[in-house]
C-alpha cells in the first residue's frame, strides 16, 4: 500500500528509504532559493540534506521562491507534502530512494515579484541562489554580454517598485537593505553558464545602472556573486517517474526527482556574510572554478550538444538509446576526442580523457532514462554557450572543424522542423519562431541560418567553418543523417 508522501507518513516509510533524521521545526531558512526546479532540489538541496543529517548548519535551510508558471506549479505540489522530496538514484540495476527535507516553505507565487522582495527583508536569508536555466540571465548570445533590451528588464527598468523578475526582485531587495543599513546577501548562481557569477552580477547591477547608478556601485562594490559549477543529470518528471516511485518504493510524491548518482558542486569561497559547511558534505571549494566550468561545459555540455541533434533526426527518444548506437557514439567521441578536448585547458587533479570517460558512461545509463527532446531544447542558448566556444577557439588555431560545423549544421537540419522520416518536431526554443524559417530557408541557402549573427557571432565569418557547415547541411539535407555521420566516422568528404 503506497503512503502518501507527508511528515506525518515518513516513519510509515519502508526502513529502506532514507530520510531527514534532524527535527524540521529545529530548521532555518538561511537560503532564498530562486527556481525550484528538479535540478535545485537533486543538487543544492540534496548537498544541504546531507549537512542537516549531520546536526550542523540547521540555520541554513531553504525557502523557494520563483516568478513563472511553472515555480507556482511547483509550489503548489510541493506544499501538500511539507516541502519533502523524495529523490531517486538511478544506479543500474541498484536503485534508491531517500526523501530530503531542506526547504522550510516556498514564497507565494504572483503576479509581480513583490513576494520575494518582502521576503529578503529577513536579514537571516544571507544567501540568495538561482537555477534560472541558462536563458534567463538576459544577455546576449553573441557577445556574452547584459542585454539591457531583454523585455523583462525593460519592464523592472520602468517599474522598480513592482518588479515581475527575477533580477528586478533582486535590485529592489538590495535597494531595501541598503538604504535601512543591513547587510547585502551574497547572489548564488547555480545554472551551468561560464563564470555564472560575474553574469549574475552583471544582469542585477546592470539593471540597477538603468535607474540608480549610484545602486549599481553599491552592488558591484558590496555584493558578493560567487561563480560555481554544477553537475548532476537529471530528466524531467513525468507520470512514467510517479509510477515507477509507487511501484517500487511505495511512495506517492506530487513531484518526485529522479537522477544518476554522480554529483558535483565546485565553488568559489566569496560569501561575506557566511555559508554553510558544505565542503563537510562534497563541494569543493576553489579559486579555479573557471578551470571546472569550462571543462564541464565542453565536454559534458557540449556532449550533450553533440548527441541530441543526430539523435533526434534518427527518431531516436532516450539518450540511452543515442549511445548505444555505433554512429551517434561515434560522432561524439570523434568530436571530443579531435575537436573539444584539445581546447580545453589544465584542471587541477583532472585526466580530462578519464573525465570524458566517466561521462559518456553516465550518457549511457539506462536507468537515467534522460530524453532527446530535452537535451535538444533551448538550443538557441546553448549552441553560444557549449559548442561555439569550441569552435571560435579551434578555428583561432588553425584547427579543423569539420565535426563542429556538422554539429552546428545538425542543430540547423533539426530546426527545420522535422526528422528524417518526416516526422514533425516540436522545437522547444524561445527564438523558434525565427528558427523555423531560417532553417528551412538554408535547405537551398546555408548562409540564411548563419545570418543568425546573435547566435553565432563572429563564428559566421570564417570562411573554413562556413564551407564545412554548408557541406554538412547539404549532405544532412540530400544523404540524411545516418548515411552523413557514417561518412565522417569514415573520414570521407561529406
Amino acid at each position: 500500500m503506497s503512503q502518501p508522501l507527508n511528515l506525518s507518513a515518513l516513519t510509515a516509510l519502508p526502513s529502506t528509504i532514507a530520510r531527514p533524521n534532524y527535527a524540521r521545526d529545529a530548521l532555518r531558512a538561511g537560503i532564498l532559493h530562486i527556481g525550484v526546479g528538479n535540478f535545485h532540489r537533486a543538487h543544492q538541496a540534496v548537498y544541504l540534506d546531507d549537512l542537516f543529517n549531520r546536526g550542523r548548519h540547521l540555520d541554513w535551510a531553504l525557502l523557494g521562491a520563483g516568478v513563472r508558471a511553472g515555480d507556482q506549479a511547483m509550489r503548489s505540489a510541493l506544499e501538500p507534502q511539507d516541502w519533502l522530496t523524495t529523490v531517486v538514484e538511478l544506479e543500474p540495476g541498484a536503485n534508491s530512494a531517500r526523501v530530503t527535507g531542506a526547504m522550510t516553505g516556498f514564497v507565494p507565487v504572483g503576479e509581480d515579484a513583490a513576494p520575494i522582495v518582502d521576503a529578503l527583508d529577513d536579514a537571516a536569508l544571507r544567501i540568495v541562489s538561482l537555477t534560472v536555466t541558462e536563458g534567463g540571465y538576459c544577455i546576449d548570445p553573441a557577445t556574452g554580454s547584459f542585454n539591457p533590451e531583454h523585455p523583462d528588464i525593460r519592464h523592472d527598468a520602468a517599474h522598480p517598485d513592482r518588479p515581475k523578475g527575477v533580477f528586478g526582485a533582486l535590485v529592489a531587495a538590495l535597494k531595501r537593505r541598503r538604504d535601512r543599513g543591513a547587510a547585502p546577501f551574497t547572489v548564488m548562481s547555480c545554472d551551468n553558464i561560464p563564470h555564472n557569477g560575474r553574469v549574475a552580477m552583471d544582469a542585477v547591477a546592470g539593471l540597477a545602472e538603468l535607474t540608480d547608478p549610484a545602486l549599481a556601485a553599491f552592488i558591484r562594490e558590496k555584493v558578493a556573486f560567487p561563480n560555481s559549477m554544477v553537475d548532476r543529470i537529471t530528466p524531467a518528471t513525468t507520470d512514467r517517474e510517479r509510477s515507477m516511485l509507487e511501484e517500487r518504493f511505495g511512495i506517492r510524491d506530487n513531484w518526485p526527482v529522479f537522477c544518476e548518482p554522480f554529483r558535483q558542486w565546485v565553488l568559489e569561497d566569496n560569501f561575506p556574510t557566511g555559508r554553510p559547511a558544505l565542503e563537510d558534505v562534497g563541494v569543493t571549494f576553489t579559486s579555479e572554478v573557471a578551470a571546472f566550468e569550462l571543462m564541464k561545459l565542453r565536454i559534458l555540455n557540449g556532449g550533450h550538444a553533440a548527441i541530441a541533434y543526430p539523435a533526434a533526426l534518427m527518431g531516436i527518444h532516450f539518450v540511452h538509446d543515442a549511445m548505444a548506437d555505433p554512429l551517434v557514439r561515434g560522432f561524439l567521441d570523434k568530436l571530443e576526442a579531435e575537436e573539444i578536448i584539445p581546447h580545453v585547458p589544465p584542471v587541477p587533479g583532472v585526466d580530462l580523457k578519464a573525465y570524458y570517460g566517466t561521462i559518456a558512461q553516465r550518457f549511457a545509463n539506462p536507468d537515467v532514462g534522460d530524453t532527446i527532446p530535452r537535451l535538444a531544447q533551448d538550443g538557441s542558448n546553448r549552441q553560444p554557450k557549449f559548442i561555439l566556444p569550441s569552435t571560435r577557439d579551434r578555428l583561432k588555431a588553425g584547427g579543423d572543424v569539420t565535426g563542429l560545423a556538422l554539429e552546428s549544421a545538425l542543430w540547423c537540419r533539426y530546426c527545420a522542423g522535422t526528422t528524417d522520416t518526416g516526422d514533425v518536431v516540436r522545437l522547444d526554443d524561445p527564438n523558434a519562431a525565427r528558427l523555423v524559417p531560417l532553417a528551412l530557408a538554408a535547405k537551398d541557402d546555408p548562409a540564411k541560418f548563419l545570418g543568425l549573427r546573435d547566435i553565432f557571432g563572429d563564428v559566421a565569418d570564417a570562411r573554413p567553418f562556413r564551407a564545412h557547415f554548408e557541406v554538412a547541411l547539404n549532405s544532412l539535407w540530400r544523404h540524411g543523417t545516418r548515411a552523413t555521420l557514417q561518412r565522417y566516422l569514415n573520414g570521407e568528404r561529406l
